[in-house]
């Protein structure tokens, strides 16, 4: 089997759109796949995301169309890998692995008539360094620290989150004088974790094996937050200001295998599985929860020690399988199919979505051997999914259903071994 030079050309056509929409804030899929590749290697891609996610409001809040909520985004990747002699190999690898861009524009749940639309914007930028060490032709073993920034803003409105999105249980919308829901804009910050893992190859029949496992990450970040009195939320009782803190964002560890092989002449198979520690994963910005914690205490809310902002209740599993091949000299194609767990259901309201399916295709061209360009597209079928607001976490309450979703990927690709 012509095998050996294949592992490269095909498996590089898949394109990095492994996590594109993936649960919670799972974006990028963190592939180690571009450190593994034989000798000295270069690429660099962007992925770009069009999802079409909306539903209806439940009785309670009038059966309304909440209308596209989901925003369009893309993001960039690039590596480098160096082989540095027959034992050691040195790399940089550059992804913006969490996100979300959402707003709301449409419905009164969600919307305040003077005071703006609820949204969400997550960014984060990662860079890990990688050390190999290379026992035999078949071994790898690597490691390295990872830098990582994280930014964003929330903004609540409308009467799916009552006071904390401007509106009165009984009164309605109020000017912003007297309640003008929350905000939150979370100051970049960047922080140190670590991955490791270790990787098995059999060069001749083009199969390569690997583990990775990537740490959580902390950042203590400071939140910009605006929000209703206390005085506001309260029935009367003295309440003293808000205290001023920081607040802790803990980005969650992840485990990636990988897994490729021969299946005939100038055809491989591949698989990869991806597993993140959602279920441990909560956003609680320091005012938001002192007001959650007051809020929680009403018998109809039932909360008594608090709420967070985000937070999730399953882990996340994610899965691709696909099939590689080589057409000519110049050019190779692959098909996938993919589906992710979500991180349970109900879900936030700011990424109404649990799980999808996929179906995936991608063509590379090498002009030469040394070169290639790649090009990919994906569908995805996504989950159906309960929304939840904060004060619901852990109730089988609602206030929105989302149905019927989908959404369409795209990247591209260049790469150079030298």
């Amino acid at each position: 089997m012509k095998l050996k030079t294949l592992t490269t050309a095909i498996i590089l056509a898949t394109v990095p759109m492994t996590g594109a929409f993936a649960a919670a804030l799972d974006r990028s899929g963190q592939s180690i796949a571009a450190f593994l590749q034989p000798d000295n290697y270069f690429e660099a891609g962007l992925s770009v995301l069009d999802p079409n996610v909306s539903g209806k409001t439940n009785a309670a809040l009038g059966n309304q169309n909440t209308g596209d909520m989901a925003g369009d985004y893309y993001f960039p990747h690039a590596a480098l890998k160096l082989q540095l002699n027959d034992k050691f190999s040195f790399g940089l690898i550059y992804d913006q692995p969490f996100g979300a861009d959402a707003e709301y524009n449409q419905t009164a749940a969600f919307t305040h008539p003077t005071q703006g639309n609820t949204s969400v914007e997550v960014d984060s930028q990662n860079l890990a360094m990688i050390f190999g060490f290379q026992p035999t032709e078949n071994w790898n073993v690597y490691a390295g620290p990872v830098y990582q920034t994280i930014k964003g803003n929330v903004s609540l409105r409308g009467a799916a989150y009552s006071v904390l999105g401007g509106y009165h249980p009984t009164a309605g919308a109020l000017p912003a004088g007297n309640l003008p829901g929350y905000d939150a804009n979370i100051s970049e910050d960047g922080a140190a974790g670590w991955l490791a893992g270790f990787a098995y190859q059999i060069p001749e029949i083009a199969l390569k094996a690997s583990v990775t496992y990537r740490s959580e990450v902390d950042h203590d970040v400071y939140i910009d937050e605006t929000i209703p009195s206390l005085a506001t939320l309260s029935t009367g009782a003295i309440l003293l200001p808000y205290v001023e803190n920081n607040t802790t964002i803990t980005t969650p560890q992840s485990v990636n295998v990988d897994f490729q092989t021969g299946i005939m002449a100038n055809t491989v198979a591949f698989a990869n599985v991806r597993w993140v520690n959602w279920k441990d994963f909560a956003i609680r910005p320091n005012k938001f929860g002192q007001a959650s914690n007051l809020l929680g205490k009403n018998p109809a809310v039932n909360q008594p020690n608090g709420f967070d902002l985000v937070a999730y209740t399953d882990d996340q599993i994610s899965a691709t399988v696909g099939v590689g091949r080589k057409l000519t000299e110049h050019w190779a194609g692959n098909v996938s199919v993919g589906w992710d767990s979500g991180a349970g259901n109900p879900v936030t309201t700011l990424g109404p979505t649990e799980g999808y399916w996929n179906l995936g295709l991608g063509v590379q061209y090498s002009p030469t051997a040394q070169t290639f360009i790649a090009g990919g597209v994906k569908y995805f079928w996504l989950g159906d999914a309960d929304a939840q607001s904060g004060s619901q976490f852990n109730t089988p309450n609602s206030v929105a259903k989302f149905e019927d979703n989908d959404a369409l990927a795209y990247g591209l690709k260049i790469g150079y071994k030298f």
